[in-house]
């Protein structure tokens, strides 16, 4: 088995392009246009941002999370994660790259379980960067658990009528079309029970009850939308996927997302960290520069041996996908659920220390890119459920043994020894009477 961790050279060239690249164009459109990103383009944005869009499929990166039959550019999840982890330092990098969520993770769905008409109607304009969507799960009484999901979705001839309510639906306000995972039948176990819709947003009976914003955000921007669904009609052909397969459908799409907001956290943790070194550098207090105190060079070292595991953690996991599939990473990808806003959130707070009050203020970004972090320990289910999940695959491959006393007791390694080498040593453990001799001489 082969370890690479060379990048060839095209590629290499490819991203040292991105990093001109936002660095100089992207980077500053998060001061020109803040809280914008999921807003539909204006006259005024239009002209800056479709350019950029384009310059970045002349370069031939656009959309990079999927194969070329959709219109991506099947570079495979290590060099997603190279290129994400660039995007993830600047709000506007994944919308001018097309890599943007939820919408690459309700691609990849409708990608994989769509029909033709699906895609054409949907995946088309949203690869092209168009248009918005949403993926509607949540339930405002049971977060994320679907056992407790009280929406209903009921066959009436050639059509299907949706009731129910849908909370942290994120993007619904400007989305063109909502995904929605809804019971259809509730008397069996819901991993059989549960399917998933295709609905467009301006459907009748689709009401936007509500949108919260995460602390501090715009008030602007789209948020996260309470959605009453109220007889909802649709076709029978809207039902994404099979009937009965909505947590499957809704669970490929979870897994590849947490990837994605890891690969985009390597970003925004480096980004900490540049921004901490450089104010150590440039800080002079109590005598010397901040660079010179041993708490801020402790800050530093914490920082950058946190990241770098975590880092190779998110490679190995792409490596996997890339030579075994997402299935061989699926324990991988549960333990970079549990780290992501761990790193972020240490590494971040950190960074504020250094930077004393004036972290705290809306002048620099760091509250914002610790929220990140409070954020995404809940986005996809909390880090506790993950926590658990996580122990359960990892306990699987481990077998009952003595109650009593473990494989690792002395006595039974003791045992086992001398079974194994009895008959060719006087005693065991074999060991001299006496400290060893002197060398003669000596």
């Amino acid at each position: 088995m082969a370890w690479d961790f060379s990048t060839d050279a095209e590629f290499e060239a490819k991203l040292a392009w991105v990093r001109a690249f936002v660095r100089d164009e992207v980077a500053p459109l998060d001061v020109l246009f803040p809280g914008c990103e999921y807003l539909p383009l204006d006259d005024e944005r239009r002209k800056i941002v479709d350019p950029l869009k384009q310059r970045v499929r002349d370069e031939g990166l656009w959309a990079p999370h999927l194969g070329p039959e959709l219109g991506g550019q099947g570079f495979g999840a290590v060099k997603l994660t190279l290129l994400n982890e660039i995007l993830g330092r600047t709000d506007w990098g994944p919308i001018v790259f097309g890599t943007q969520a939820p919408d690459t993770g309700n691609a990849e769905i409708i990608a994989r379980f769509g029909t033709p008409e699906q895609k054409e109607r949907y995946l088309a304009p949203l690869l092209a960067g168009e248009i918005f969507s949403c993926f509607s799960m949540t339930e405002p009484q049971g977060g994320a658990d679907p056992r407790v999901f009280t929406t209903r979705a009921r066959r009436e001839g050639d059509e299907w009528v949706i009731d129910g309510r849908k909370y942290w639906s994120s993007n619904a306000a400007v989305a063109s079309f909502l995904i929605i995972v809804a019971i259809t039948n509730p008397d069996v176990p819901v991993h059989h029970g549960a399917s998933t819709f295709l609905v467009p947003r301006d459907t009748p009976g689709v009401v936007i009850e509500d949108s919260h914003h995460v602390y501090g955000a715009h008030r602007h921007e789209p948020g996260h939308s309470l959605v009453r669904y109220e007889g909802v009609r649709v076709p029978a052909d809207a039902l994404l996927g099979q009937e009965g397969r909505g947590f499957e459908v809704a669970q490929s799409r979870l897994a590849g997302g947490r990837l994605h907001h890891a690969m985009r956290a390597i970003g925004v943790a480096q980004r900490a960290i540049d921004m901490m070194g450089q104010r150590a550098r440039s800080r002079f207090t109590q005598g010397s520069s901040l660079a010179d105190k041993q708490f801020v060079q402790g800050f530093v070292a914490d920082s950058y041996t946190e990241l770098m595991p975590f880092r190779l953690a998110v490679l190995h996991a792409a490596w996997l996908i890339d030579t075994q599939g997402e299935h061989a990473a699926r324990t991988e990808i549960a333990a970079l659920k549990v780290l992501t806003p761990k790193v972020i959130q240490s590494i971040v707070l950190r960074a504020i220390q250094v930077h004393g009050g004036l972290g705290i203020t809306e002048q620099l970004p760091l509250v914002d890119m610790f929220t990140t972090g409070l954020a995404l320990g809940l986005a996809d289910g909390p880090t506790e459920a993950h926590k658990v999940n996580l122990a359960r695959q990892l306990l699987r491959h481990y077998e009952a043994d003595d109650p009593a006393w473990p494989e690792e007791f002395l006595g039974r390694r003791l045992a086992a020894v001398r079974e194994k080498y009895g008959d060719r040593v006087a005693t065991v453990p074999s060991v001299p009477a006496g400290p060893p001799a002197a060398p003669s001489g000596v």
